[in-house]
């Protein structure tokens, strides 16, 4: 069955960096687009980045656009978010995820703390 799994979460301070992964297993990770949102409490989850099976076509949420960066290693069946110029509005679950026909799947998600 389709398995993600997110990590490398954390505390940070505005301005800070950090970059998540997301393992995937389970299906033929390079045949399927890879996308990354995230929640924040009392707010619906948002699409944050958007990255094609082979990574020619990226998107943005608008809000992070020049902050982060998608990426991924088909190879190693895994999806990079990398967060630079992290703000306190970043603050949120973090959470991978892939379409496989009418199906969603989701990692469990990984916390993302933006404070000083």
């Amino acid at each position: 069955q389709v398995q993600l799994v997110e990590s490398g979460g954390g505390l940070v301070q505005p301005g800070g960096s950090l970059r998540l992964s997301c393992l995937a297993s389970g299906f033929t990770f390079s045949s399927y687009a890879m996308r990354w949102y995230r929640q924040a409490p009392g707010k619906e989850r948002e699409l944050v980045a958007k990255i094609t099976s082979g990574g020619v076509r990226i998107t943005y949420l608008d809000s992070v656009k020049g902050r982060f960066t998608i990426s991924r290693d088909n190879a190693k069946n895994t999806v990079y978010l990398q967060m630079n110029s992290l703000k306190p509005d970043d603050t949120a679950v973090y959470y991978c995820n892939v379409v496989i026909g009418l199906k969603e799947s989701w990692g469990q998600g990984t916390q993302v703390n933006v404070s000083s």
